[in-house]
């Protein structure tokens, strides 16, 4: 399913909104061009991953990095798809 154009700045604006709130500031995009390069470098910073911890049950994602970082993502989704079906 792909979100309509009116979603995804709703979701943009929202999650801008919630920074403000917090007095930090960020910035968004939704341009071919500049989307094109932040994907490039998530997929580079993807490749530094060398351990992930999905929990479903929590919503939250955790990946372990070459160099000992860790970074944990919550998402309603992303657990569910990285967790394989349960085996009897």
């Amino acid at each position: 399913m792909v979100a309509s154009d009116e979603n995804i700045q709703s979701a943009v604006d929202r999650v801008l909104g919630l920074e403000a709130e917090l007095e930090s500031a960020g910035n968004a995009t939704t341009k071919t061009a500049e989307l094109t390069d932040a994907k490039s470098v998530l997929r580079d910073w993807v490749d530094t991953v060398v351990a992930v911890v999905a929990s479903p049950g929590v919503g939250r994602v955790t990946l372990i990095h070459a160099n000992g970082n860790e970074t944990s993502i919550a998402s309603p989704d992303l657990p569910f798809l990285l967790s394989k079906p349960a085996r009897f």
